[in-house]
């Protein structure tokens, strides 16, 4: 699989990142097993997770994986805290002390004492940004990270944060910034693309494929194995299943015939080969799933088709 840099940084990573969203929730230790050594012999580097995937033990999962299964300097291992759960009710707290403590947890349960790229999980109007970035230079400063980053930031959030960090020589950079984009969302074109190409920042889309959508899976009804038919899932798909996101995924479906591809190497490949992209994540429930989207690699999008596509989804 072929590698790209994260922004204006060193770090290198594949151009497909494995998305670890439900281990520990509707991917069990067999399945989660078998999708990382899929990945890893594919070529695949980068493995997503976070503190709040199920509950820690999305962490835990890949933690027991790593040195194991797969060499722990073969994976570039990215986590992200700002986010809990308390009372079932999402909560944001990027407070120095919650960052840190976060993460310590993390590396526990992952097993490791650094994780190569740490991101702060969502934007805390509660919390100055100069705290926030402050947490993460201790974070390199002692070790624990490699490279820090941002993850669900407005642009002109990212683009503060990295401008301070930019201000004043010795600082850390920010490397990446993961924000959800694929075809059926393109609100970070508007401001989040320019600023990461301007700052310098990696772009790491999450739920590339529009939360499973534009697989065409649900065109005609809601399969029962689905995320939109589990309770867990239901309300992050629901969304994407209207009128104008049907279009789209009509087109795409279009498209996939007339190349004689799938209609998610077609939704993928897309975002993949997007400007100022560095690596979409993916998620899937089973390492079947997961080779549909490695076989995506030596795959290019016609211009004809990404024009069309641009058209049909808004650009």
């Amino acid at each position: 699989m072929q590698q790209r840099s994260v922004g204006a940084t060193g770090l290198r990573v594949s151009r497909l990142g494995l998305g670890t969203m439900t281990w520990g929730w509707d991917v069990d230790e067999h399945e989660a097993r078998a999708q990382l050594v899929e990945f890893v012999e594919a070529g695949g580097t980068l493995v997503d997770t976070a503190s709040t995937y199920g509950d820690g033990a999305s962490e835990e999962l890949l933690g027991s994986m790593l040195g194991t299964l797969v060499p722990r300097e073969e994976v570039v291992v990215a986590t992200k805290a700002g986010l809990s759960r308390r009372g079932g009710q999402r909560r944001v707290d990027t407070s120095r002390r919650a960052l840190l403590q976060t993460l310590d947890a993390s590396l526990d349960r992952l097993g490791t004492d650094h994780v190569d790229l740490w991101q702060v999980h969502a934007h805390d109007p509660a919390t100055p940004v100069e705290e926030v970035l402050g947490a993460l230079e201790t974070a390199v400063a002692t070790g624990r990270a490699r490279y820090v980053g941002l993850s669900n930031h407005a642009g002109w959030q990212t683009a503060e944060a990295a401008t301070w960090q930019r201000a004043v020589p010795g600082r850390v950079p920010l490397a990446a910034v993961q924000v959800e984009y694929s075809l059926l969302n393109r609100d970070v074109e508007d401001e989040v693309l320019p600023a990461a190409r301007e700052l310098g920042l990696g772009v790491l889309p999450w739920s590339p494929l529009g939360r499973g959508v534009l697989t065409g899976k649900y065109r005609t009804s809601t399969p029962a194995a689905s995320r939109a038919a589990s309770d867990r899932f239901a309300g992050f798909v629901r969304p994407y299943l209207d009128e104008s996101a049907a279009q789209v995924v009509e087109a795409v479906s279009r498209a996939a015939e007339g190349l004689e591809w799938s209609p998610l190497e077609v939704a993928l490949t897309w975002v993949r080969d997007r400007p100022g992209v560095t690596a979409p994540i993916v998620g899937a429930r089973s390492a079947s799933q997961l080779r549909s989207s490695l076989a995506t690699e030596d795959l290019v999008l016609p211009g004809e088709i990404m024009d069309a596509l641009d058209d049909v989804s808004g650009a």
